[in-house]
């Protein structure tokens, strides 16, 4: 017997290391990196309903129609499984899209596993997986929920162990930046003087992304950015996440994440942020 309904929460992620290791034949770029899901997460009901597939989000400024990836990724599902849909979905947004946060590809992920249950598993994981893989880079790795080292170009996904809960502040601004133009720019992106793009070594690993090169050459802001955040006393390190634009700082222990939050949001005035941690499975 179907279950009527669920909810699943969507969780955003962050790159602690991304390398770029060339451009692949295929346009995509071979990467290699270290992934966590946050406790930052979006939220999404699947309910039984009239045939279709009905979709709504709490953010006006997302599409509703086949350019989001929810709708792309059900799709997916049904044609998949061979069967007729019948389902509304619902989406709670709390993670910024355009942020190098994972959020359209974790609720695509979220949409395929929550499907897969709703119906009774009709897909096996491989399915599921290969579903994600022709969905988004990004999808394969949140099927997974739980830290990874990714490569290809993201979708080859191996969880790995990484038992530590690190407080972190991330902060975006005003601005998203698209993944296709920062892999675009990546090959004759050149660094900036006097910004730091060395890896930061700490005991649970290093923190160092690839992307910052181009990303930072257009979008001044962030190198100034995550140089305002690894200088803060509450800090140990900061980095860009993904393809940006949001920078994240990883706190020492016992800092208080609230005052530097209220200093973050003074100095740069009109940014989002969210103090949450790393997912300890």
């Amino acid at each position: 017997m179907l279950a009527c309904s669920m909810n699943l929460q969507a969780p955003a992620k962050i790159n602690l290391h991304l390398s770029i290791l060339g451009k692949r034949p295929d346009g995509f770029h071979e990467i290699e990196s270290l992934m966590v899901p946050l406790t930052l997460a979006d939220s999404l009901t699947l309910e039984l309903g009239e045939p279709g597939i009905a979709f709504r989000c709490s953010d006006p400024t997302l599409p509703c129609d086949d350019s989001n990836l929810v709708v792309r990724a059900a799709k997916a599902f049904f044609e998949k499984a061979n069967l007729a849909p019948n389902v509304r979905l619902h989406l709670e947004k709390a993670i910024p899209h355009g942020a190098g946060l994972g959020g359209g590809s974790s609720d695509a992920a979220t949409t395929l596993l929550g499907l897969n249950q709703l119906y009774n598993r009709p897909l096996a994981p491989g399915l599921l997986h290969e579903l994600a893989a022709q969905t988004g880079s990004d999808v394969p790795f949140f099927l997974a929920r739980s830290a990874a080292l990714c490569r290809g170009r993201g979708e080859i996904v191996e969880p790995v162990p990484f038992p530590h809960a690190l407080p972190l502040l991330l902060i975006k601004p005003g601005f998203g930046v698209p993944t296709p133009w920062a892999y675009s720019r990546w090959s004759g992106s050149r660094e900036l003087p006097g910004v730091s793009y060395a890896p930061q070594a700490f005991p649970w690993g290093t923190l160092v992304n690839d992307m910052e090169r181009p990303v930072f050459e257009k979008y001044l802001l962030l190198p100034i950015l995550k140089r305002w955040l690894g200088e803060q006393p509450e800090t140990v390190g900061a980095l860009m996440s993904g393809s940006g634009s949001t920078c994240f700082a990883v706190l020492r222990d016992g800092a208080d994440g609230a005052a530097l939050e209220a200093r973050a949001r003074a100095a740069f005035g009109e940014v989002w942020t969210c103090l949450c941690q790393t997912v300890v499975e």
